[in-house]
């Protein structure tokens, strides 16, 4: 059983509460399957529930579901930042000019990939620009669409990004399983607007 951390689960469903309602998101559970939420205290899940969730969502919410898989991914995003790297690390970073940061975060998340990617290929195509790829994504394994659709993923690189290699980061995912690429590809970039 391949596994994936529980925050794929935990960060969505108050995001789907807050968004639409305790009858709509018992519903998308049921529809994936999830009838109890997994306790972050026993560590990584089971990666199916957790992708049949967010499949359900892109289903019966098509106009909705990328506005609420990124927010779940910035919640994702805070909560590594609050739980998961320490306050020294991330006061470093933060000190540090982005071209000199961003490699090392980009290392940093290829090495712990195997709490998002799950049963996915994780491959970390490039340092500067940072790029990452996960072929085989268990997210979107077996679903079709027209354009990208791993938003949730975007949004926690996103959120890292912009909190400690300088503002204004952007992820870009410009090839996706569900659109028939062979991997998904996040391409990082900074909006100096």
């Amino acid at each position: 059983m391949a596994k994936i951390g529980p925050n794929a689960i935990l960060q969505l469903v108050p995001v789907l509460e807050d968004a639409a309602g305790p009858d709509m998101t018992a519903h998308i559970l049921a529809t994936a399957g999830v009838f109890e939420l997994p306790d972050p205290s026993d560590g990584m899940i089971d990666e199916a529930p957790a992708a049949r969730l967010h499949q359900a969502l892109r289903h019966e919410m098509p106009e909705s579901a990328a506005m609420l898989a990124r927010e779940a991914g910035w919640r994702t995003g805070d909560y590594i930042l609050k739980h998961r790297i320490p306050a020294q690390v991330q006061r470093l970073l933060k000190l540090l000019p982005a071209r000199v940061a961003a490699p090392i975060l980009a290392r940093a998340i290829a090495k712990h990939a195997w709490t998002f990617a799950g049963s996915g290929a994780f491959r970390l195509a490039s340092t500067w620009p940072v790029v990452f790829e996960i072929a085989d994504n268990p997210v979107v394994r077996g679903e079709k669409a027209e354009t990208p659709v791993c938003h949730w993923h975007a949004a926690v690189f996103e959120c890292l990004f912009s909190t400690l290699c300088g503002a204004d980061w952007r992820c870009d995912e410009t090839a996706c399983c569900a659109v028939g690429g062979g991997v998904c590809r996040f391409e990082m970039w900074r909006d100096r607007r």
